[in-house]
Parts: C-alpha cells; sequence; structure tokens
C-alpha cells in the first residue's frame, strides 16, 4: 500500500494534453491558491495564476519537458483542504517511462487524505468494523468526484477514460479502485486493457487510448484457452480467460451495465455494520457544527489498524454510477479492487470460463 494518497489517472490524445491539464487544474485548485510548477531545472515559477502556469506549460512542453504542478485544493464532499499533484507527460516521456500521461496525487502524507482517527461515542464499545465503514464513508465522496475533476472537468470529452488506485501506478483497471468511461457503452474496456495489460505485459497508461475494436482483436489474437491470474477474487475467479473477455465485449453494453449494477449490493458484513456507522456519522457532524468546548462528548479512535484495513479490502461497497454525460464511473474504497464486482457481474451473466 501506497505511503501517500490515492493517485488519479486520465489518458487522452497528446494534441490535447495540455487543454486537459488546464481544465483539469481549473477544476481543482483554490482560486487564489499558490501555484509552484517545475518543468525542468531552469523552467519553473511560482505564482497565484494559472493563466502564467498554462503559458508556461504550452511555451516548453513536449520532448521530454513533462509539467508537475503543485497546489492547494479544497475536497468537496468533506470540504477538507490540502496540497495536491498534478502531472502531465508528452508522448516522448510515456514511451520511455510511462507515469501517466495525466496523474493527480491527493495529499503529502497518506494521513492527509485518509482518516487517521474518527470521534466515536465515549462509552460506546469499540467494532473495527463499523469505525472501518464510518472510515470509507469520509472519502468515497472525494475520489469519485476528484476522479471526475481530472478526467471531465468540462463537457469536452478529451478524455475517454481514467482510473484512481491506493498503489504507485496505473494498473488493470479491474485491479483499480475506481474507473471512469467518457462512453459508457464502452464500458468493457475496462476488462479489454485489463486482459491485454496483464497478458502483454503493457503498461496501461501505454495502451489506454487503443480502439475498443483494436483492443479485441489482440483479446483475440491470445492463444485459446489463455489465462491471467487475478487478485482479489475467491478461487473460483482467481483468473480470467480469453474467451470470457471475448464473451464480455459481444454482450450488450446496456446488459453488461446492468449486471454490474446489480452485483454492487452491500455484503452481510457491510449491512451489519451501516446501523452504528450511521450513529458515529451523526456524532462527527455534530461535534464538528459545535463550538469549541461543546457538543456531544466523544473521544478519538485510531482507524489505521490491519483489522480495518483488512475490512475494508474484503467488504468495502462498490458503486456504479452513471452520469448525465453518458459515462460511467466504478469505485470502490482505495484498499479494495473492483475485480470481485466484475467477477460477479460475469458470473451472473454465465460469461465465466
Amino acid at each position: 500500500m501506497s505511503y501517500s494518497g490515492p493517485r488519479f489517472f486520465a489518458w487522452c490524445d497528446e494534441p490535447e494534453r495540455i487543454d486537459a491539464l488546464a481544465a483539469a487544474l481549473s477544476a481543482l485548485v483554490v482560486p487564489g491558491a499558490r501555484i509552484s510548477l517545475m518543468m525542468s531545472a531552469d523552467i519553473s515559477c511560482k505564482t497565484h495564476s494559472i493563466d502564467e502556469v498554462l503559458a508556461m506549460v504550452r511555451a516548453h512542453f513536449g520532448g521530454r519537458k513533462s509539467a508537475h504542478i503543485l497546489s492547494g485544493m479544497m475536497l468537496r464532499e468533506s470540504e477538507r483542504g490540502m496540497i495536491f499533484g498534478l502531472d502531465c507527460y508528452p508522448e516522448e516521456s510515456e514511451r520511455h517511462h510511462p507515469y501517466g500521461p495525466l496523474k493527480v496525487e491527493a495529499g503529502e502524507r497518506k494521513r492527509d487524505f485518509y482518516p487517521y482517527e474518527i470521534a466515536v461515542g465515549s462509552y460506546s464499545p469499540r467494532f473495527v468494523e463499523v469505525e472501518a465503514a464510518v472510515a470509507c464513508h469520509l472519502i468515497q465522496g472525494d475520489i469519485e468526484d476528484l476522479l471526475l475533476r481530472l478526467c471531465a472537468p468540462d463537457a469536452s470529452g478529451r478524455v475517454p477514460t481514467g482510473a484512481c488506485t491506493g498503489e504507485e501506478d496505473w494498473i488493470a483497471p479491474v485491479e483499480m479502485c475506481a474507473t471512469y468511461n467518457a462512453n459508457a457503452a464502452e464500458l468493457a474496456r475496462d476488462l479489454a486493457l485489463s486482459w491485454v495489460s496483464l497478458h502483454e505485459k503493457q503498461s496501461v497508461s501505454r495502451i489506454a487510448g487503443t480502439p475498443l475494436e483494436a483492443l479485441r482483436a489482440r483479446v483475440d489474437a491470445a492463444p485459446r484457452g489463455a489465462r491471467v491470474p487475478m487478485k482479489g477474487g475467491s478461487e473460483l475467479t482467481s483468473s480470467l480467460s480469453r474467451e470470457t473477455v471475448l464473451k464480455a465485449l459481444a454482450t450488450p453494453p446496456a446488459t453488461l451495465l446492468e449486471a454490474l449494477a446489480a452485483a454492487a449490493v452491500p455484503d452481510d458484513a457491510w449491512r451489519a455494520a451501516e446501523p452504528k456507522a450511521h450513529e458515529i456519522m451523526e456524532l462527527l457532524r455534530k461535534v464538528g457544527e459545535a463550538a469549541e468546548g461543546e457538543g456531544p462528548a466523544a473521544f478519538r479512535a485510531k482507524v489505521t489498524s490491519p483489522g480495518h484495513v483488512r475490512f475494508l479490502e474484503e467488504h468495502a461497497p462498490f458503486h456504479v454510477r452513471r452520469l448525465p454525460s453518458g459515462g460511467v464511473v466504478l469505485a470502490t474504497h482505495p484498499y479494495r479492487k473492483l475485480w470481485p464486482l466484475w467477477s460477479d457481474a460475469l458470473f451472473v451473466l454465465g460469461l465465466m470460463s
């Protein structure tokens, strides 16, 4: 697990990359905040002007010169402020070492983004499952909001796909904690990208823009019966076959989306924790609204133990969001992967083999 906050990735064609960077920066930065730009040892600036930053990027971006920006943002759901890093890499740089091509990192330290401790009732017994559920509620909206602020800050449609992870790199989409697709009809791209990345040992950021039909052709070209190992599923779903991917690509997108939505049902362990979690959330609201020294009695409980992490890895719920733009977001907590959601949907559709 990463020592820093979650990382968000987005792909778009190089000619539109600076425009995508500009839109994301405007959607992320707190108005008037100080912005630091670094492109090389002698190309940098510190300013409060987004226009000044973008002018320097447009003048020098390309070849091996990428853009690295630091500034402050406000998380909309939790209303917390923190530092973010926004990076943009040109194609030549990506060929040598794929990093992006667009990437946002939220927080300088892990605890900047993830809750370290929460207020709980003074005399209540502690339940790891409940506290983990609260920790999830506190950040899940921010995860989905930041992914959309990077990938879809406007209606341009420049970014066809993106993802989020608690790890270091843009790995197979089904092993990420969230994905964005601008066109819900191409949702199976997540599965095809995962197959090609794992089977051909390809970096996702290098192939994310491959047309869906070209991805299907690469899957089809693999030997019959070929499989790739999967993490985060059961014994029955520990691998993904070529045939399953091809059948999913042939399934009507609406049917696939409906199956994923139906599979995104909280499990028994999560449902058992929810009532008490909502009580603590209400307590947190009252503590936050109370004047200093007033409000309900509470003590602070750490929510970073192996038990908290394990519960989120195994039980954090999945969200399937159909966007007004026609896109779709699949998401869960950064400690969990999307593969269990996909495997359940594929099994119900009779596509697992």
